[in-house]
């Protein structure tokens, strides 16, 4: 627990590095403080409080911030590759453009918070809750969504979902228009109603996933794994499907006009 004073936490951030990366700065108190690109990679934070701290450019790499408070906080640009930041509150914060590539942000808070084109390569989102999240162009290419929570109806435009695992997550009325999930795996995923115009998903798994009503008009899913997927009243209007698993797939109702099926046949 901190001992010092809110002014002297204040300057003892500012000049940890200066001072040899000591002391420890568990549990500080440095919320509403300008702390425009402060040095702290591999710093011990743990619990600290930045809520509506300024924290553009701040250096957070590989920094044990578990529990940390980030609510309101500006960190556009900011760094926190391979950061632990497991339970971290980061509601209604702006990340735009951020780096958390490979961070541990298992049960972290991201309600409401700005995460545009923000890059989450690798990292570790089990638990994570993105309710409201804004995820126009992000980067989740490799990270672990698994058990991730609330991304029903989540704005992931232009968004990078290449390889990363999303097996059993709720997508349900999302907006993936032109996202890009090259050999994403979301096999058992709910994607009901999703909004996936000309959405890149080659070798994606989304075997036995729930696609019901969704909007695929022009969307890459060559070699795709839809074995037992769930494909009623979806619309795959020109969608190319060359190659693709379609082995159980429940079609019925799907509108496949000009869709270049597994065999190359274009359907009539």
């Amino acid at each position: 627990m901190a001992t010092q004073d809110r002014a002297e936490q204040y300057h003892l951030a500012l000049t940890w590095q200066e001072n040899g990366a000591r002391p420890s700065l568990q549990g500080f108190d440095l919320s509403d403080q300008d702390l425009t690109g402060v040095e702290l990679a591999e710093a011990d934070l743990t619990g600290a409080d930045f809520s509506r701290a300024r924290l553009v450019e701040a250096n957070f790499r590989k920094a044990r911030i578990s529990r940390g408070v980030f609510v309101r906080a500006d960190l556009r640009q900011a760094a926190f590759s391979q950061a632990v930041l497991a339970g971290a509150d980061f509601s209604l914060a702006d990340l735009q453009e951020a780096k958390l590539i490979g961070a541990n942000l298992s049960g972290a808070d991201f309600r409401s918070a700005n995460l545009r084109r923000t890059k989450l390569n690798g990292a570790q989102l089990a638990g994570a809750d993105l309710a409201g999240a804004r995820l126009i162009g992000a980067i989740f290419s490799g990270a672990q969504l698994k058990g991730i929570k609330n991304l029903s109806g989540g704005r992931l435009k232009g968004a990078n979902l290449g390889r990363a695992n999303l097996a059993g997550v709720n997508l349900a009325g999302s907006y993936l228009g032109e996202a890009t999930c090259a050999e994403a795996v979301l096999a058992g995923a709910n994607l009901a109603g999703a909004f996936m115009v000309k959405a890149a998903l080659p070798r994606v798994d989304l075997s036995r996933a729930n696609l019901s009503g969704a909007f695929m008009a022009g969307a890459v899913l060559t070699g795709a794994n839809l074995a037992g997927a769930i494909l009623r009243g979806a619309i795959l209007v020109e969608a190319n499907l060359r190659e693709a698993n379609l082995d159980g797939a429940d079609l019925s109702g799907a509108d496949l006009t000009g869709a270049v099926m597994p065999d190359g046949a274009k359907h009539e």
